[in-house]
């Protein structure tokens, strides 16, 4: 592990973060939608991959810091695009705008402490296993090629159920039904539990170096994020209120995260 060129890169890339917030900030304070930020989250990954990318160059190993950039922009330029697309000329999202209506002072200093400031600290810390694998000096082993293959399943599930999502919603049939169909049949969140193992992969790849076995806490916390914060739970009470008893059927026999044949 090259030290001293990881605290550099990990300076550099909180500086790139605290940046990219702040301009995405400024944006969502012009068109007033702050959404944006959705789009911007895996963008923000690709970024710090890029940045960590072209700092190690002579401080890591070349295969692991290839693989690594791959995996983290297929990933991010996916996700990106999904929701830019999902949400282009839809206004606020709804999450957004509870969230705003909370606000009693200040709207630009209430959006930055619990949107900008508050993503963009967990962008970093999660993006941590993508930075330390660019500076292992261990070659790829079995551990890098299960990492990759982790982040492969998740990626299919991920990318398979948006596109699943996508299709029902286009149908005018399915107003008011809930999907239970394809990966939807196993897993109520094909999307997110593919997302938690991205990250497991990733974390995965830099796990040549003692380092990386410290660095669980970064997909493990996504993953929290995901299950209990603001993914999942917000999402559930969303569709209760709005699928009534097709979902709370839906619920009773589908795994709420990891999948599993239904109930």
């Amino acid at each position: 592990m090259s030290w001293g060129p990881l605290l550099v890169n990990l300076a550099a890339t909180a500086g790139l973060v605290t940046v990219l917030m702040l301009a995405t900030f400024l944006y969502a304070m012009r068109t007033r939608v702050h959404a944006i930020m959705d789009t911007i989250w895996p963008l923000g990954f690709v970024l710090i991959a890029v940045l960590s990318f072209g700092l190690s160059a002579g401080s890591g190993v070349a295969g692991r810091r290839v693989l690594v950039l791959v995996l983290t922009a297929v990933w991010g330029l996916r996700l990106g695009a999904h929701i830019y697309t999902r949400n282009r000329g839809q206004g606020e999202d709804k999450r957004y705008a509870s969230l705003l209506r909370r606000n009693r002072g200040s709207l630009a200093a209430f959006v930055l402490r619990y949107i900008y400031w508050m993503q963009g600290r967990v962008m970093w810390f999660v993006s941590l296993p993508v930075q330390a694998a660019m500076y292992e000096h261990a070659p790829l082993s079995l551990v890098s090629w299960l990492g990759a293959a982790v982040w492969a399943v998740g990626f299919g599930f991920e990318a398979v159920g948006d596109a699943q999502l996508r299709r029902f919603r286009a149908d005018p049939a399915n107003a008011g039904r809930v999907l239970d169909r394809g990966l939807w049949r196993y897993t109520r969140h094909p999307n997110y539990f593919g997302d938690a193992m991205v990250w497991f992969g990733l974390w995965l790849l830099a796990c040549s170096h003692w380092l990386g076995l410290v660095l669980v806490a970064c997909p493990v916390y996504m993953t929290n994020m995901l299950v209990r914060h603001t993914g999942k739970r917000l999402l559930e009470k969303h569709m209760a209120r709005s699928k009534g008893a097709a979902y709370a059927e839906y619920v009773r026999r589908t795994s709420g995260f990891i999948p599993w044949p239904p109930r």
